[in-house]
């Protein structure tokens, strides 16, 4: 059985996606950007961008009764390859502790023009 998660916290999804779902103990988080909750506005440096986008991920998780701690795996999504240094450290900085797997994947383009995508699996205690 699936239970839809929709956070307060976190931007509301720009298409028909889910911003999480839970099932069994496991939830899948949609991909999160920098976008600020409060204005809608996508930050403008990748610095900003990935912490925010993290930020976004951890209310996600919170709202499906999870932390960053829980996170076993992460996907990021970069537009450019050569912000991974950057991006890196603030993940790090992020997730501390045991880190969870990690792919990083350059692509071409991403939702909003943002920099940066990071998409979680979380599992629940």
């Amino acid at each position: 059985m699936k239970k839809v998660i929709c956070a307060p916290g976190a931007p509301a999804a720009l298409g028909p996606y889910s911003q999480a779902i839970q099932t069994g103990n496991l939830v899948f988080t949609s991909g999160q950007i920098g976008i600020d909750p409060s204005t809608g506005k996508l930050s403008e440096t990748i610095e900003e961008q990935t912490r925010q986008a993290l930020i976004n991920l951890e209310q996600v998780l919170l709202s499906a009764g999870c932390t960053l701690a829980d996170v076993v795996k992460a996907t990021v999504f970069l537009q450019d390859f050569s912000d991974f240094a950057t991006v890196n450290a603030i993940y790090g900085e992020t997730f501390e502790g045991s880190f969870p797997a990690r792919s990083c994947i350059q692509v071409s383009k991403l939702p909003a023009g943002a920099l940066v995508e990071i998409e979680a699996v979380a599992a629940k205690n």
